[in-house]
């Protein structure tokens, strides 16, 4: 049976002082960048492109495993922290929502919850070989994909909860991938 929190488990009590929990906070927040006032979404990029850059982490069988990992904590956490503070956005995410993605949203996908962009920049790089070119050509790629948020990206957006906050960045997170292999390619064939 599906909780409210939309994380599949049994719901767990809110603080007394309604408040998420640190834990759910700290993971939610991408180690609190999302509390960065402004492009809070680029700083929880940023933020997991800086765990990429520790050596090892892009051997795609441990890559992919955090990938899970990270995934399914980011849908409990996400939930909790959504469930606490509402919409809340940023200026900057308010005119990017207004501009590429109008319309009402139904769900609480507040400005300071960035592992979804964590685990989307991951997705970004999986398979990918680890050069700055492709470094830099994934971050562009999911940033445009995250803002833009392409079919079926939009309508993942709207599934209530933590699942919603996720997978349009898992979404996001593909089409960047396949983007990135594209830049590479024309970055070795004009550059390389």
């Amino acid at each position: 049976m599906s909780s409210p929190n939309g994380s599949g488990s049994a719901p767990l009590p809110d603080p007394p002082d309604g408040r998420a929990p640190f834990l759910a906070t700290f993971l939610a927040t991408g180690f609190y960048s999302g509390y960065i006032p402004w492009m809070s979404g680029t700083f929880g990029t940023l933020v997991g492109l800086l765990l990429y850059l520790i050596p090892g982490f892009e051997n795609p069988v441990l890559l992919s495993l955090l990938i899970l990992v990270t995934l399914f904590a980011g849908v409990a956490a996400a939930a909790r922290v959504a469930s606490s503070v509402g919409h809340r956005l940023t200026r900057s995410a308010e005119i990017a929502k207004q501009k590429f993605q109008p319309g009402g949203h139904e769900t609480a996908d507040p400005s300071i919850i960035v592992i979804d962009e964590i685990v989307g920049i991951w997705i970004a790089l999986l398979f990918l070989p680890k050069t700055v070119p492709v470094m830099i050509i994934a971050f562009l790629a999911f940033r445009f994909f995250d803002i833009v948020k392409p079919q079926p990206a939009r309508s993942l957006e709207r599934i209530p909860g933590g699942w919603g906050i996720m997978l349009d960045d898992v979404v996001a997170g593909v089409y960047a991938n396949i983007a990135t292999w594209g830049g590479w390619w024309l970055w070795e064939r004009f550059l390389g």
